[in-house]
């Protein structure tokens, strides 16, 4: 299931989760072509890997102090958190074969 993050929890469900399995945070807005596109992916590859890693989206348009915080400019953007910490940066659209091969060095 495809996890929605907020200002609020993001750092139970992204900063402190990110200690037991990798988490993937895809940064989006309603209003946004290319993200609408990769909102299926997403939720695809959150099934797929519901026992490896934490998969879910942050809207900019509601999150924006977290937004802020990790410097995102454009959208789609996906963030990789590992220990707590940012480790992969992905800009743009990508194949749900290509998000399983960035994850899974995580």
């Amino acid at each position: 299931m495809t996890k929605h993050f907020t200002d609020d929890n993001f750092q139970k469900e992204v900063l402190e989760a990110s200690r037991d399995k990798a988490v993937l945070v895809d940064f989006f807005a309603v209003w946004c072509g290319p993200c609408q596109m990769m909102a299926p992916v997403i939720d695809e590859l959150a099934q797929d890997l519901k026992d490896k890693a934490i998969v879910g989206k942050l809207n900019t348009e509601e999150a924006q102090k977290t937004a802020s915080t990790y410097g995102i400019m454009s959208i789609p953007t996906m963030l990789i958190f590992k220990d707590g910490a940012v480790k992969e940066t992905i800009v743009g659209m990508r194949s749900k074969d290509a998000l399983k091969e960035i994850l899974s060095k995580y």
